[in-house]
């Protein structure tokens, strides 16, 4: 019986999840065409920060930084055990 409700609230649980966060909105379903006209249209931000050859965490003024570094830029040494955490001796 545990198992049986077990299953039952795993799967509403996919549901719900499925139709709050991956289903597109019933409105994007029904534009046809104009849904990726619209969402061309939306502009991003300018990124903060920019890759420019900079590779170790004394060369990082802040954790922020450090972390766009590591997420985004090539050949940096900003994370000795792989951990995915950068500068952890500073300044993170």
């Amino acid at each position: 019986m545990k198992k049986i409700l077990l299953g039952l609230v795993v799967g509403a649980l996919a549901v719900h999840v499925y139709n709050t966060q991956i289903a597109p909105p019933a409105e994007a379903a029904d534009m046809g065409d104009e849904a990726p006209v619209a969402a061309a249209a939306v502009s991003l931000p300018e990124p903060e920060y920019q890759c420019d050859g900079r590779e170790h965490c004394s060369q990082m003024k802040n954790c922020e930084e450090a972390e766009f570094f590591l997420s985004n830029c090539p050949n940096v040494k900003m994370d000795g055990d792989d951990d995915g955490l950068p500068c952890e001796r500073g300044p993170c």
